[in-house]
């Protein structure tokens, strides 16, 4: 792998993030659902350049809904993991097991 291969830490909990939440995804929902898994309070600047940069690397695209009444007439930009932030995950997720397998027990 090369180092643009690699993802970040917020990178991955984003991706993971949005392979639990499906296709309808949006920023509070990926805030909200980080949020409760984790305990990590994020601001919604943090998803959203997050997402324009996982958006770049081809590991997910965005879509616009219908503009809707309680958002004054705004529509949310939805987003959906492609194969190949599917990918990705796994190759950090393998990646992560192989550094971990060897390490002894904190306190052993």
């Amino acid at each position: 792998m090369s180092k643009g291969d690699y993802l970040g830490e917020f990178e991955i909990v984003v991706l993971s993030t949005l392979q639990r939440l499906g296709d309808n995804a949006y920023g509070m929902t990926i805030r909200c659902a980080i949020d409760e898994r984790t305990g990590r309070s994020v601001s919604i600047g943090a998803i959203y350049a997050t997402l324009r940069r996982l958006e770049r690397k081809g590991l997910v695209t965005s879509r616009l809904g219908e503009p809707t009444a309680e958002r004054g007439g705004r529509a949310k930009r939805f987003f959906r993991l492609e194969p190949a932030g599917e990918e990705a995950i796994a190759r950090s997720r393998e990646m992560f097991a192989l550094l971990w397998s060897d390490l002894p027990k904190v306190g052993s």
